[in-house]
């Protein structure tokens, strides 16, 4: 940890009538942190290469700190930047517990903690061959040609999670991001997820490529479902979108293919949690469907 005393602002003239409700809860964590630990300002102040003054400012909601400030504060505190500023997880003892014998695991071991925790809360657990096939995976992978081709081929109803979305909205997806915003379009797609569920026993399931980003929703998914993953090269899925006539702003930017790699690769290990996964570009469409087949037919144990 650096030992530079970094410049802190001074509060404007009659900041202390008219805290920023953001710095006052930040400056009440950093206290109650510093408490936690049995530091005084001062030693917390020497560790974080600030002044005094300036985290008392901190501290009593009066300074904007700059993040460096912030991230250096963190670090003599022990305690994640992330958290520090969005107050993740700070107001429960035991959720700081689970959280640090966590900490450092391999994926594996997160994993299972997880499915453990589904079956305990009742949530869901561990699926092995639940007959609702999910397909997951970005906009182009063929989760839609594909999943027709295979409900047709085990008799199960296909459902467009899309199609559910607008069904209970009303009104298209690019509409409901466009007049109601992002969250609510997840709230439709959590709601569309869960009555699909209920309804169907068995089914084939295409989902819109951004489900992963709701960690509740995808939660729920991989409770319920058996998991497909359905990937392509990002030429492939550019290609696929744009011949769909998609003009959205993705397939219509010059870096649009600078954008689909960068969503890919952050949403990569979100659909790498699928029991099955399948490379779509591999091979033309009718193998493709075939491999497909196989693959989820051996993991519902039925003919092949």
């Amino acid at each position: 940890m650096s030992s530079t005393i970094l410049p802190f602002p001074a509060p404007a003239c009659g900041a202390a009538e008219a805290k920023n409700p953001f710095l006052s809860a930040l400056g009440e964590r950093v206290r109650a942190l510093r408490a936690r630990r049995g530091m005084t300002r001062k030693a917390l102040a020497l560790a974080a290469g600030v002044s005094e003054r300036h985290l008392a400012n901190l501290e009593y909601g009066i300074g904007n700190a700059s993040i460096l400030v912030l991230l250096q504060v963190a670090g003599a505190l022990q305690y994640p930047l992330g958290d520090l500023i969005s107050d993740t997880g700070s107001g429960s003892t035991e959720l700081l517990l689970i959280r640090e014998l966590l900490e450092h695991r391999d994926e594996a071991t997160l994993q299972r903690v997880r499915v453990m925790i589904g079956e305990m809360l009742g949530t869901g657990g561990a699926v092995e061959r639940s007959t609702r096939v999910a397909l997951i995976g970005l906009r182009g992978a063929g989760k839609s040609t594909l999943g027709q081709m295979l409900a047709e081929d085990l008799a199960f109803p296909f459902v467009e999670l899309s199609r559910e979305i607008e069904r209970f909205a009303g009104c298209s997806v690019s509409e409901i991001q466009a007049l109601y915003g992002i969250n609510a379009y997840r709230r439709y797609e959590r709601r569309a997820l869960e009555e699909t569920i209920q309804l169907y026993p068995e089914a084939v399931i295409a989902t819109p490529g951004g489900l992963v980003s709701d960690v509740g929703t995808f939660n729920q998914l991989l409770a319920h479902c058996s998991t497909v993953w359905l990937h392509a090269d990002p030429e492939d899925h550019m290609k696929r979108v744009t011949a769909q006539g998609d003009l959205r702003p993705m397939a219509a930017s010059p870096e649009a293919m600078a954008d689909l790699k960068g969503i890919l690769a952050g949403r990569s290990a979100f659909y790498a949690k699928a029991q099955l996964r399948l490379d779509t570009s591999a091979q033309p469409l009718e193998p493709t469907f075939l491999a497909l087949r196989t693959m989820v037919r051996q993991l519902l144990q039925l003919p092949t």
